[in-house]
């Protein structure tokens, strides 16, 4: 029986071709590198149906020789995906999708079935961050990789902080120059109070697309989520939620700026009362977070995605 062609979601067929030449082999060589995995780790790819969410990967469901469902993931050539590999081996599930195989080589990955995301249930938002909340305090007590540690040089606020400077200049000065400075001041303020001794292994994206529910209850995922696609590096534990606070654009466009002040800050006093973590670094690092990927996003080509961080951002100034 012939097999339909390999289907790439669109958002991932961008941010490939934004890669140049190495994005376009990425794409001509899916096809190969689906049937080498399958080969390998003797399973069957959905391939004409892939999962949504993400940018980044090839994401489709498969199934073992032996009946077990599970899901195969090839991820772009230019994700650190060494880093996701070494964080989901050392969670051992503990908040984190279950591994089953892996090939760091071909940025390929076999991880156990789940639910859907967090993002496609309907949650309110507030019920979402609470959840997202109690999963991080699951996750943040993965453990270390050997010789993984926090260069202040190398530090996330310092890394993110320059990449706004070059991409608000190179695309044109996509927003106010007001956004631009607050989100440079909180840049330089979260590098300013960088502490080595505070870092925990972060997520790095911990949105509610990268929240799965479990397909049964299972040790180590006692919220009824696990995260997948994790970064892994050491930060300050406000990093990742001020991912969290840089999301619900949705709840915030039609807003005066009030309006959307006082809402985003609820939702920065609800993350500090559920973890313990200093409200004033959560904002920053919320605010910093929605520039940066807004920018980001804008630059390899994705408009409808990008613009509502920005937009939303021109609020909370």
């Amino acid at each position: 029986m012939t097999k339909p062609a390999v289907e790439v979601r669109p958002l991932v067929r961008q941010k490939a071709r934004s890669l140049g030449a190495l994005g376009e082999q990425w794409l001509a060589e899916l096809p190969r590198r689906i049937s080498d995995v399958e080969r390998r780790w003797s399973v069957d790819v959905d391939v004409g149906r892939p999962l949504p969410g993400g940018t980044s990967s090839y994401v489709a469901r498969a199934r073992t020789r032996d009946g077990r469902d599970a899901v195969l993931k090839l991820s772009l050539p230019s994700t650190d995906f060494a880093s996701q590999v070494r964080t989901l081996s050392l969670a051992k599930g503990q908040g984190y999708v279950r591994l089953l195989a892996y090939d760091v080589e071909r940025h390929a990955m076999l991880q156990e079935a789940l639910g859907p995301s967090m993002d496609r249930l309907g949650l309110a938002p507030r019920a979402q961050i609470e959840t997202l909340c109690a999963m991080l305090r699951r996750a943040w007590q993965a453990p270390r990789a050997a010789g993984l540690t926090a260069d202040p040089a190398q530090e996330k606020a310092r890394a993110l902080g320059e990449m706004v400077g070059r991409l608000w200049e190179s695309l044109g000065r996509p927003c106010s120059e007001r956004v631009v400075n607050q989100a440079l001041t909180f840049a330089g303020r979260r590098a300013a109070e960088f502490d080595p001794d505070r870092c925990v292994v972060v997520h790095g994206d911990p949105h509610p697309g990268n929240a799965l529910r479990v397909t049964a209850p299972r040790a180590g995922a006692g919220a009824g989520f696990v995260f997948v696609d994790p970064d892994g590096f050491l930060a300050d534990p406000a990093y990742d939620l001020g991912v969290v606070l840089r999301d619900w654009c949705g709840e915030l466009r039609g807003r005066d700026g009030a309006a959307a002040r006082g809402l985003v800050r609820s939702y920065c006093a609800l993350l500090a009362d559920r973890t313990g973590v200093d409200q004033r670094a959560i904002w920053e690092w919320g605010f910093l977070e929605r520039v940066s990927t807004g920018l980001y996003v804008l630059d390899f080509g994705a408009e409808e995605l990008g613009r509502p961080f920005l937009d939303t951002a021109e609020l909370l100034v």
